[in-house]
């Protein structure tokens, strides 16, 4: 278990109008340039700049600006025909709230851990984990904690299986969180990666990989929002490696997260394998293809998102994105709450930025 939090807790189980976040106190810290300045490798559109190459210097002429960045995003990785995931006033809750069928309990120190089933889509039934305090007293942030590239799958964040620092739903739930663990749909049936991203298409033609899995992500805010003991005005998000370019995307097309933590995914499309079937496809790699994520932090603003490098995925080579953001974060006011915490470390979460990703999300939830 880890050590003593340096954010207070009080307010956990309090609603999100009873306190103002307290900022943390590294926030200077991750939005200081590096001390060696990244080459830039990337040639970034300019954001604050509209259609007729006029400046952008409101939020009201930003909104327009941010209509057709995420009409384009949307258009570009397809959308899913399935039933309505919000079911009308007094409808069936099939695929408003996600009914979860509780499989096996147990109860590690400080909390409850449950392995539930529940569908992502009509007829499609899948796993997750499911993590509570022991003694729950009012209303809970709720975080998503999306898993990496592991076989182990749900089991590394639900604190069962893999590398501690990344037993992310374990520990928030220690700390007072419910998490939610959900399954990437690369380990869900049989058949390999390749496989499973054809049989998908079957069903969504038109639809990138990473349509999917921001589908799958928001069933899972969807899980989290309709459980009484959560708070669904302080929903969070995190993940790291493939789970880290899942938060990127939920936390850009899903304004329910509030606060999420991106580690070692891969900001830019050319860092990472952004190109594989089961994210973006070969169009991303394209020299013709115009988008890149700066776009999507930009969609985030003006919540909380920390992005987390060990200068493998990320690193210093990811500041000219956060920086980028950073013009739109400010049309919204101080504090500016996006930053890129570089731990140096390589591919992997060392122990002082697991403490500061979880006050990262305490702190902002």
């Amino acid at each position: 278990m880890i050590g003593a939090s340096a954010v207070p807790l009080s307010r956990l189980g309090q609603g999100e109008e009873s306190a103002a976040p307290a900022e943390v106190p590294w926030l200077a810290e991750v939005q200081r340039e590096p001390d060696k300045k990244p080459k830039q490798t990337v040639e970034l559109s300019p954001l604050l700049v509209d259609d007729a190459g006029q400046p952008i210097t409101t939020r009201e002429a930003w909104q327009e600006k941010r209509r057709g960045i995420r009409r384009a995003w949307l258009e570009f990785l397809g959308e899913l025909k399935v039933q309505p995931r919000v079911a009308p006033k007094g409808a069936s809750a099939l695929f408003g709230v996600p009914r979860l069928e509780v499989i096996e309990e147990d109860r590690p120190e400080g909390c409850v851990r449950q392995r539930v089933r529940y569908d992502t889509e009509p007829g499609l039934a899948v796993e997750g984990y499911l993590l509570k305090p022991d003694k729950l007293t009012g209303r809970r942030p709720g975080v998503v904690a999306l898993h990496s590239t592991v076989n182990c799958t749900i089991r590394q964040p639900a604190g069962l299986e893999g590398e501690p620092g990344l037993f992310f739903g374990l520990q928030l739930a220690r700390r007072g969180c419910v998490a939610f663990c959900p399954t990437c749909f690369l380990w869900v049936g049989e058949g390999s990666y390749d496989e499973k991203v054809i049989r998908f298409q079957k069903r969504h033609p038109g639809c990138k990989g990473m349509a999917k899995m921001l589908w799958d992500a928001m069933r899972a805010v969807d899980v989290l929002a309709g459980l009484e003991e959560v708070d669904p005005k302080r929903l969070g998000a995190v993940g790291h490696s493939l789970g880290g370019k899942e938060v990127l995307y939920l936390a850009a097309f899903d304004e329910r997260i509030k606060a999420a933590v991106s580690s070692e995914g891969g900001i830019g499309i050319a860092f990472s394998n952004w190109d594989a079937p089961w994210y973006l496809g070969k169009e991303a790699a394209a020299k013709t293809f115009r988008r890149e994520h700066h776009e999507l932090l930009a969609l985030a603003a003006p919540r909380a998102f920390l992005l987390v490098g060990g200068e493998s995925a990320d690193g210093d080579s990811s500041w000219p994105f956060v920086q980028a953001a950073m013009s739109v974060y400010r049309l919204y006011g101080q504090p500016c709450r996006l930053g890129l915490l570089n731990h140096r470390g390589g591919h992997c979460v060392p122990p002082q930025t697991e403490q500061r990703i979880h006050d990262w999300l305490i702190s902002y939830l």
